[in-house]
C-alpha cells in the first residue's frame, strides 16, 4: 500500500491504526496445522472490536513485558457475527444516530442484535424501532445499552398473523368453483367450459357432492 501511495509509509502506517482502533481492520495471527504461523488482515464496514488480549506474563519473561496477540487455532468456530447479526447492528446504529446519548460498542450493539432482528423480522420498519427508542429518555442516562433492551422486550410487536384462507365460493347455475360468489364465466357466456378431473371424466352427482363437502370441511358423504 505504502509503495503505491504518494503518502508514503507513515502515513499509511497511521492510517491503519487509526482504523484499527476504530474497530474497521484487524490482523489476527493464525497457527495453520503445520504449525506455520500467518497473520490475516480483516476489514469491516461497522466497527467490530477484537477480545481482549491476556496481560503478559508477571516479570514480562521472554517479550520484555509486552503483550503477545492472541494466536487463533483456525479449527475454531468463526467469531465473526452472521449476517442477521450484522443486519441488525447496522440498523441499530442507524437508528440511534440521532440521539447522541445513545452510544453504543460493537459488543453492546451485538448483544441487542436478536432482539432488533426479531423487530425487523415481525415487519418493524426503522421509523418505528426510533419511536419505540428515542422518544423519552430518562435523565441522566447510566446505561444506554440497558435501557434499549428494556425498551426492545417490553415493546417487540405481536407476530404477524397468518391470511385467513380465501372463502370457497361456487357458481350459482353449475355449482363449479368460482374466486368470488356469482356465476362462472361459462354460465355468463364469457368463455367455455373446461374438465378438469381426469382425461374425459364425468362428474357424477355423489362425486360432485363428496368433492363439495371436502371444500367446505364437512364430514363426506358415505
Amino acid at each position: 500500500m505504502a509503495d503505491s501511495s504518494p503518502q508514503g509509509r507513515g502515513a499509511v502506517r497511521r492510517a491503519l491504526k487509526e482504523l484499527k482502533d476504530a474497530g474497521y481492520y484487524r490482523v489476527d495471527t493464525v497457527r495453520m496445522p503445520d504449525g506455520t504461523v500467518r497473520s490475516e488482515a480483516h476489514v469491516f464496514d461497522t466497527p467490530h472490536r477484537a477480545p481482549a488480549v491476556p496481560p503478559p506474563d508477571s516479570g514480562g519473561r521472554g517479550t520484555g513485558g509486552a503483550a503477545t496477540p492472541p494466536v487463533k487455532d483456525p479449527g475454531q468456530e468463526p467469531t465473526l457475527p452472521d449476517e442477521r447479526t450484522r443486519a441488525a447492528v447496522a440498523t441499530l446504529f442507524r437508528v440511534i444516530r440521532p440521539e447522541p446519548r445513545l452510544r453504543l460498542g460493537e459488543a453492546e450493539a451485538q448483544t441487542l442484535a436478536p432482539l432488533v432482528a426479531q423487530w425487523l423480522e415481525r415487519g418493524s420498519s426503522e421509523a418505528e424501532l426510533a419511536q419505540a427508542l428515542l422518544p423519552g429518555l430518562p435523565q441522566p442516562m447510566h446505561c444506554p445499552a440497558a435501557i434499549l433492551r428494556d425498551r426492545l422486550r417490553r415493546k417487540l410487536p405481536p407476530e404477524q398473523a397468518a391470511p385467513p384462507p380465501a372463502p370457497y365460493a361456487e357458481c350459482g347455475h353449475c355449482h363449479d368453483p368460482v374466486p368470488r360468489p356469482g356465476i362462472c364465466r361459462a354460465c355468463a357466456g364469457l368463455g367455455t367450459r373446461t374438465v378438469a378431473i381426469g382425461t374425459g371424466a364425468r362428474a357424477t352427482p355423489r362425486g360432485v357432492a363428496r368433492a363439495r363437502a371436502a371444500l367446505r370441511g364437512r364430514p363426506q358423504p358415505a
